[in-house]
C-alpha cells in the first residue's frame, strides 16, 4: 500500500484531519478483514487509495448539495462507506444495501470504528428500494450492467433522485442496451481515476409508451 498514493489522494480531495483518521481506520479494517473475507479483488488491495478511496471520493463533488445517499450492493463499502466517512462533516447520511451477511458484518463494524453516519441494510435491493423515497442520490459501483441498475433504481430515478453510476470503457454499449427499455436523461462525467472510465449521472428516467 503506497504512502505516496495515500498522500496524493488526501491532497487532491482536500480531506480534513478528522476524515483522514476515519479513512485510515476504514482502510486498516478492510485490510484485516480481507485476509479472511475477500471483500475486494486481492490484486487491488495494494492500490486501495488510488483504486477505491479516490474512486469513491470523486462522487461527492458531483452532488455537492446532496445529503441522503443509498448505495446498492455496497460490498466492502465502496463507494458507500467512504462517502459516509468523507461526507460526515457536511451532514451526509448513507444507506448501504448488501444481501451478503458477512459483508454486512464488516460494514457494521467499519461504521462503528469510523463513526460514519451509515445505515447497513442486510437485504436484497428490491426489498429496500421502496423505503428510500426522497433520497437525493442512488449509486452503485461494479455491481451490474446499467440497464439492471436502472431497473432496480427506477422507483427513485422516476421521482427526482439522481443516479451516479461509475462505468468502464464499455459505457456506450451499456447505454445502448439500456436505451432499448428506458428513456434516460444523463450526462457522462470523465473519471478522475481512470481515463477510460466515465460516471453516468442520470437526472431523469421514463419508460417509453407502448406503440
Amino acid at each position: 500500500m503506497s504512502a505516496a498514493a495515500r498522500g496524493d489522494v488526501l491532497a487532491a480531495y482536500d480531506v480534513s484531519r478528522e476524515t483522514t483518521q476515519a479513512l485510515d481506520a476504514y482502510v486498516a479494517q478492510l485490510t484485516r478483514w480481507q485476509q479472511v473475507k475477500n471483500l475486494v479483488g486481492p490484486s487491488t488491495l495494494s492500490e486501495v487509495w488510488s483504486r477505491h478511496v479516490a474512486d469513491a471520493l470523486q462522487l461527492l463533488a458531483l452532488a455537492p448539495d446532496a445529503r441522503t445517499w443509498i448505495d446498492l450492493g455496497s460490498g466492502a463499502g465502496i463507494p458507500g462507506m467512504i462517502l459516509a466517512i468523507a461526507g460526515k462533516e457536511r451532514g451526509i447520511r448513507v444507506t448501504l444495501v448488501e444481501s451478503n451477511t458477512r459483508k454486512c458484518a464488516f460494514l457494521t463494524e467499519a461504521a462503528r470504528i469510523t463513526g460514519a453516519p451509515a445505515t447497513v441494510r442486510n437485504a436484497r435491493i428490491e426489498a429496500v428500494i421502496g423505503d428510500a423515497a426522497g433520497t437525493d442520490i442512488v449509486c452503485a459501483r461494479a455491481l451490474a450492467a446499467l440497464d439492471q441498475l436502472l431497473d432496480w433504481s427506477a422507483p427513485l430515478l422516476k421521482s427526482g433522485t439522481i443516479g451516479l453510476f461509475p462505468k468502464g470503457r464499455d459505457v456506450q454499449a451499456e447505454l445502448t442496451q439500456a436505451a432499448a427499455r428506458w428513456t434516460v436523461s444523463y450526462d457522462l462525467v470523465p473519471s478522475r481515476t481512470d481515463p477510460d472510465a466515465r460516471i453516468v449521472r442520470v437526472t431523469a428516467l421514463t419508460e417509453p409508451s407502448p406503440r
